[in-house]
């Protein structure tokens, strides 16, 4: 059953204040594609069932490729399409990190010739993209810093069970990033109120048991105790309440707008299932064409899903200047969020799409 926190106090946007203002995106995904027809292979439930239970005809997948490889080509992409070669700060929302330790996002500054500039990463799920745009929007309004690069990535193929197709069938790889400067509140581009939240209580959803400080700890004290490495997730469950989880985050975060649902023209979330997606249409009460969706072809790729649907959108001219566009993301933690924004001028570098 879904739950979330006492919705907190709305938090207007201040006419006149500072705010954080999308200056550049960019996007990569892996060349290698993985078909419904390579992936299922002779098994008699195949292409057909896959893309009209999850609507994914294909993913891209990454050969030789880690989480900071792609996180490096995205996010140089993102300053290029910025126009600027420095940033105040670099964060990398990522639940596939390379290593345990140390944090990824000091090496994409360093390959991408950042400097010594603070560089940390955040891990929230699937909800990775959000999370990390409220964090660097708090950095900028703050006055701390002017100019934040934001890097989602994730390579979900190294965390799963070569076995469980229908896992595989869902997810894939890629990373979008995205260049956030110092601007004035209500302007294009200028993000609106965050709506964020969590339900730890349900954390067992979606996890990766294995190659954790418990895991270890229980196989210190019990060398035959077994926690398996792959991604796991209760399917159905989490579908059903991402639906409502989005639906309600994304309403009140347009509420905060000033906004109302029927205001919205372009609403991106979380690339998880087409089902998913469909619902969000029907129960926002908004046209199948406003909520944008490449699963078809992309599949689920984690954090790196919303931003790399911007990036490829922004690209290709279906984000145009003046649009008020909702972004919401639910995943791993269990965890949420939501933001908007009107689509101001700006450039988006997108490779592999």
């Amino acid at each position: 059953m879904h739950t979330s926190a006492p919705e907190p106090e709305p938090a207007p946007m201040a006419a006149g204040g500072r705010a954080a203002v999308l200056t550049g995106l960019g996007a990569y995904v892996p060349p290698r594609v993985l078909t419904n027809a390579e992936l299922c292979g002779q098994r008699p439930i195949g292409d057909e069932w896959i893309r009209a239970r999850i609507g994914v005809a294909s993913r891209r997948v990454a050969d030789g490729e880690a989480t900071v490889d792609l996180a490096v080509r995205a996010g140089r992409h993102a300053l290029t399409a910025a126009g600027v070669s420095a940033v105040d700060a670099v964060v990398l929302t990522t639940i596939s990190p390379d290593r345990l330790m140390p944090a990824g996002a000091p090496e994409v500054a360093a390959r991408l010739g950042l400097g010594t500039v603070p560089a940390f990463d955040l891990a929230s799920g699937c909800s990775g993209f959000l999370y990390g745009l409220g964090v660097a929007s708090s950095m900028i309004t703050a006055g701390a810093f002017g100019r934040v690069l934001l890097v989602a990535s994730d390579v979900f193929s190294a965390f799963l069970d070569p076995q469980d197709w229908l896992m595989s069938a869902i997810f894939g790889d890629g990373a979008g990033a995205v260049v956030l400067r110092a601007g004035e509140a209500g302007a294009p581009g200028a993000f609106g109120p965050f709506d964020l939240g969590s339900d730890g209580a349900q954390a067992d959803l979606l996890e990766i048991p294995g190659g954790g400080a418990r895991a270890r700890k229980q196989q210190l004290a019990d060398p035959d105790a077994e926690f398996s490495p792959y991604f796991r997730m209760d399917g159905p469950v989490v579908r059903k309440q991402a639906v409502v989880g989005m639906c309600d985050s994304v309403t009140r975060a347009v509420d905060r707008a000033g906004w109302r649902p029927a205001d919205l023209d372009v609403l991106v979330a979380h690339q998880a299932n087409q089902r998913i997606l469909d619902a969000l249409t029907a129960e926002l009460g908004l046209a199948p064409g406003q909520v944008l969706s490449h699963i078809e072809t992309y599949g689920n790729a984690g954090a790196a899903s919303v931003p790399v649907l911007l990036a490829q959108a922004a690209a290709a001219g279906t984000l145009s200047p003046g649009l008020r566009v909702a972004l919401t993301a639910y995943g791993a933690g269990l965890a949420w969020g939501s933001t908007t924004l009107v689509w101001p001028e700006v450039r988006a570098v997108a490779e592999g799409g």
